[in-house]
């Protein structure tokens, strides 16, 4: 008797566990470039690409409005349709935009989520990873901003920083 309840309890718990992963499917992204942050209906998934291999994306099934951004491009924004057990796949390129004007001082950004999005005054400029060493960094001009690092899970860490010309500033 008890292993019939704890087998009924078993299924109980199991086929809506089934039900919720048949409803997904996944999106994956070649974009050029592959830097560019994939948001779907307004939430960050992560970059495009990871050393340049196109990232896949698990999404609920159904429609869907991506944008691709990167703050040295133009954004592209797209309608999908995400089938259920399904891969889709969509390629853009961006368009580039001009480039800024030095001087120049440099914001470094450190998280335990490499793939946490980085907000600079509430424009999206990629992930933890892309500034995360000291051969790396985000250029800004002088003057002050807010940084704003989200992770997947977690809080978001928020820091107004002044950035000055040579120098750099960690955001952790």
């Amino acid at each position: 008797m008890k292993h019939w309840k704890l087998a009924l309890l078993a299924v109980a718990v199991a086929v809506p566990l089934l039900c919720q992963a048949q409803e997904m499917g996944s999106l994956c992204v070649k974009a050029n470039p592959g830097r560019a942050g994939v948001f779907v209906d307004g939430k960050y998934l992560g970059p495009a690409a990871n050393f340049r291999i196109a990232r896949t994306y698990s999404v609920a099934a159904g429609d869907h409005e991506v944008k691709l951004l990167d703050p040295r491009y133009e954004e592209v924004t797209t309608k999908v349709t995400i089938k259920t057990g399904k891969k889709t796949t969509i390629a853009e390129t961006l368009k580039a935009l001009p480039l800024a004007k030095p001087p120049f001082g440099r914001l470094r950004t450190e998280n335990a989520d490499e793939f946490a999005a980085v907000y600079v005054n509430d424009r999206f400029m990629g992930h933890v990873d892309e500034f995360s060493n000291f051969a790396q960094g985000l250029l800004l001009n002088p003057g002050e901003y807010t940084v704003k690092i989200v992770p997947a899970s977690g809080p978001p860490v928020t820091q107004t920083v002044k950035i000055e010309v040579d120098k750099t500033v960690l955001v952790k």
